[in-house]
């Protein structure tokens, strides 16, 4: 279990996360399932077969982000990667399309409770898991943090108004991501000069139900950049916010 890399990837009983973690452990890493839902991620951790270990995990609890750490602690006694993926679009679409979703929940008309149940995940959820799981990287002899951000929370590409998502910012979703690539910069910052390396990466739009299934790439191009990221050796980048493949995003 030593020789292997050991990897917790959140939000990975389904899309992106699990094709993630599928990818991961076909390379031969221990994947450390995490979901909500202990009996999903079970369900996952199954279906992806040996070498995947679900483990629960919900990243707007912080009693359950400890209690996550410290099985990780116990178990392996480090982590070498962190797959932040674990991330929610609204609260309330329901059956509505993306663009009927979006006229309803503009600046103007956002529901300010769906705003901070968003941001919760997506934003303040990293941060904690973040926080809870650098003391088990600092062990780690190859360490990495892969943050799953946006292209929709570009500010230089929203600004420019031939972007062709530009219509879906607004301060939920997209937002968040805009925030999270914030918070993930103060990450990068503090860690530049330890060997802890931090890469933001966007999957891309991909056909989840994040998006209602609405997305036009397949999970297993969605989820390219995200593996290819993830299995950058020590030698390979830190400080990088990229598409397939190995494209540059602009912040």
């Amino acid at each position: 279990m030593n020789d292997k890399r050991i990897a917790l990837v959140t939000g990975a009983n389904q899309g992106v996360g699990l094709q993630v973690a599928k990818e991961l452990v076909a390379s031969g890493a221990t994947v450390l399932v995490g979901s909500r839902n202990l009996a999903r991620g079970e369900t996952a951790a199954r279906k992806i077969g040996p070498g995947a270990i679900a483990i629960q995990i919900d990243v707007t609890d912080r009693a359950s982000i400890d209690t996550a750490a410290e099985r990780i602690r116990a178990e392996f006694g480090r982590l070498d990667l962190l797959v932040n993926n674990a991330a929610i679009s609204n609260t309330s679409k329901g059956d509505q399309s993306l663009a009927e979703y979006g006229r309803a929940s503009q600046a103007s008309n956002c529901s300010l409770d769906e705003v901070r149940a968003i941001w919760e995940t997506n934003v303040f959820g990293v941060l904690a898991v973040y926080q809870a799981m650098l003391p088990l990287l600092r062990h780690s002899s190859d360490p990495r943090i892969v943050n799953v951000s946006s292209s929709v929370g570009s500010l230089t590409l929203n600004a420019d108004p031939a972007f062709p998502y530009r219509s879906v910012f607004t301060p939920g979703y997209a937002a968040s991501k805009t925030a999270l690539n914030a918070v993930t910069l103060g990450m990068m910052i503090e860690l530049e000069s330890t060997g802890i390396k931090v890469n933001l990466v966007s999957p891309g739009f991909t056909s989840t139900s994040l998006n209602g299934f609405e997305g036009t790439e397949s999970l297993e191009d969605g989820s390219r950049e995200v593996v290819r990221v993830a299995l950058l050796g020590p030698d390979g980048p830190s400080n990088t916010f990229t598409a397939w493949e190995s494209q540059t995003i602009p912040w």
